[in-house]
């Protein structure tokens, strides 16, 4: 029987207990605080240590996992008996994490099936474990990739932020910087779009911000079962706050499920900034 196995980074911001029960195995991008060089996760750069750094204004930027160290991994899972590999990855348009996935499958001879999910963050972990749902029941590597990617583009993140400087710094703000001009006096409400950061719509405070998030989120998850994750960078209340509403307002469509809450990866924190707040609405395949 052939073995297939799903690959994704640490943007995907899945658990470690959920990608280590479900067979997942993923590949760390980097952060670069000041002279440091750190893996994201527990042990190296955490959110609280991007947050920290980004008030004390030291410089912070992220660096793409190198094609070799994709190679290499690929190169394991065939030597412990992978035939195929479905690797899941944030968005190519605003990452070179996509690029280096494809490097690494062409120089390796077991076959992988690389995946821009078009997102970021937990919308990229949502598509991964639907390849290892789709493999798991009996599906083929190629049906995995297919399934991940549809479950990418169906997916909707929205989110506000303090400021647009973070995002301007970092050559991630695309079509947002339309509305820049305003940042200081407006709170920017943002969503991926074709796999950019595109403006949605602007309002005038936080508490407004949060209730327009729990109106979209809403609006997007229309009648169908969806999973819904809220994410913030050191602004835990808040999430709290919109996380319970939307428990609230989407009880049927969860079917039983929480919804998720937790503070976002250093990576994706490093170019949104303290105070942002997200929400991921995926529907179930």
């Amino acid at each position: 029987m052939s073995s297939t196995v799903v690959v994704t980074d640490s943007t995907a911001s899945l658990p470690a207990e959920v990608a280590s029960a479900r067979g997942i195995h993923v590949v760390p991008l980097q952060v670069v605080i000041g002279a440091k060089v750190l893996d994201e996760g527990p042990a190296g750069a955490t959110p609280e240590v991007v947050a920290q750094a980004l008030r004390e204004f030291v410089p912070v930027s992220t660096s793409r996992p190198a094609p070799a160290l994709f190679a290499d991994l690929y190169r394991r899972l065939a030597d412990e008996g992978a035939d195929e590999v479905v690797s899941v990855h944030l968005s190519g348009e605003m990452s070179g994490t996509f690029e280096s996935a494809q490097l690494a499958a062409l120089q390796v001879e077991v076959p992988v099936h690389v995946v821009d999910s078009t997102q970021v963050g937990i919308a990229t972990g949502y598509a991964a474990l639907t390849a290892a749902d789709v493999l798991d029941a009996g599906g083929d590597a190629e049906e995995a990739a297919e399934a991940a990617l549809a479950r990418g583009q169906a997916s909707t993140s929205l989110f506000y932020v303090d400021t647009l400087e973070h995002l301007r710094r970092g050559g991630r703000i695309g079509a947002a910087a339309a509305i820049f001009g305003g940042a200081l006096s407006v709170k920017p409400l943002l969503e991926i779009v074709d796999g950019r950061v595109s403006p949605r719509e602007k309002v005038r405070t936080a508490s407004r911000a949060l209730a327009r998030l729990a109106e979209l989120a809403v609006e997007a998850a229309g009648d169908d079962p969806v999973d819904v994750c809220v994410s913030h960078l050191a602004n835990p209340e808040r999430a709290a706050s919109l996380a319970e509403q939307l428990g609230e307002r989407l009880g049927g469509q969860l079917e039983g499920r929480e919804v998720m809450c937790g503070e976002l990866g250093a990576v994706l924190g490093a170019h949104v900034g303290p105070g942002m707040v997200a929400v991921c609405v995926s529907p179930r395949p």
